[in-house]
């Protein structure tokens, strides 16, 4: 049995569906001016909290919602915190 042709009526609901992306505020840096290069204090321990989930460990990118400069730069300020023992390596 062939295809059923497309209806223009499910042709315009399936167009009206797909959205563009709309890009995500770096939740690092929400005022635009990004330092160069890219550093994130390792003592700022209530940022760095929330970079990191129950268990411990560092939130993806997507999750996070960072760019990878800002991820790579949370990223050295964790490991940096948790050796200096600011933070814990496993969570509660």
């Amino acid at each position: 049995m062939p295809p059923r042709p497309m209806s223009t009526r499910s042709r315009a609901r399936k167009r009206s569906r797909v959205r563009t992306r709309t890009k995500k505020k770096d939740p690092i840096f929400v005022d635009g001016q990004r330092p160069r290069p890219m550093y994130v204090d390792y003592k700022d321990i209530e940022l760095l909290k929330k970079m990191v989930n129950r268990q411990g460990r560092i939130a993806g990118r997507r999750k996070s919602g960072c760019t990878a400069a800002s991820q790579h730069a949370v990223t050295a300020a964790i490991k940096r915190a948790r050796f200096m023992a600011l933070l814990p390596f496993v969570g509660e």
